[in-house]
């Protein structure tokens, strides 16, 4: 792949690791780079594990890119929700494993995958878009709307509440926690059981159970362009 993503497959896994600065800031190249990596899972049709750099799952956009200008923000918010949307409906099974905070976008792709796993320590997991002065765009209350738990999806959304990694499991960006010396290795043995499921029933019933919040997401995405001024 690229220095800023890169691609390993080994027994029908394919982990895909971000790997972009302290931040682990997401661009357009990173964008690209994810997009290439999911390309090749589904070609080679693997499980598929997320996960970042020691310490850092994702802090977000990057903030050199979002502080452009409004057009550049919006162009980069734009192709981090079509990801998501992508992740959301991927044909094969996508883990989690969120090696340490999870900020924004970070969080907002775990929100989106099949499995979280993250790890124990003073990590912060959350959506503090409101707390930096971002109004919350609609594909993003519908991501969080989706898997929240409903008593946290206001206090994150609205409140920018950030959680420790056993919080966020309670809210739902997390499914469970581990040490971290044993991210890699849940996240392979939860990857091998995931390999034993009928990969078309899979993909047939994730898309059946999310037909409305799919087709919502692409409504939404395009409300955010048009009101972005990206749209035609």
């Amino acid at each position: 792949m690229t220095d800023l993503v890169n691609y390993q497959l080994s027994d029908g896994i394919a982990t895909i690791v971000i790997s972009n600065g302290k931040a682990n800031a997401l661009n357009h190249e990173v964008f690209d780079a994810l997009n290439q990596a999911l390309d090749r899972a589904e070609e080679d049709k693997a499980v598929v594990i997320l996960t970042g750099q020691p310490g850092i799952f994702s802090g977000g956009y990057d903030l050199k890119e979002m502080q452009k200008g409004p057009k550049e923000a919006s162009a980069l918010v734009s192709t981090g929700s079509r990801l998501t949307r992508r992740l959301a409906a991927f044909p094969l099974p996508v883990i989690g494993a969120c090696s340490g905070h999870a900020i924004a976008k970070g969080a907002f792709i775990l929100l989106s995958v099949d499995h979280r796993i993250g790890i124990e320590g003073s990590f912060k997991l959350g959506l503090n878009e409101v707390a930096i002065g971002m109004t919350m765009h609609h594909a993003g209350i519908e991501i969080a709307r989706h898997r929240l738990a409903p008593a946290h999806f206001y206090r994150s959304v609205i409140n920018a509440e950030i959680y420790s990694p056993e919080g966020a499991v309670e809210a739902g960006f997390l499914d469970e926690v581990v040490a971290p010396e044993h991210l890699m290795a849940r996240a392979n043995e939860l990857a091998q059981q995931f390999r034993k499921l009928n990969m078309r029933a899979h993909r047939q019933t994730k898309l059946k159970a999310k037909a409305e919040y799919l087709t919502l997401l692409d409504r939404c995405i395009e409300k955010d362009n048009e009101s972005l001024g990206l749209s035609g």
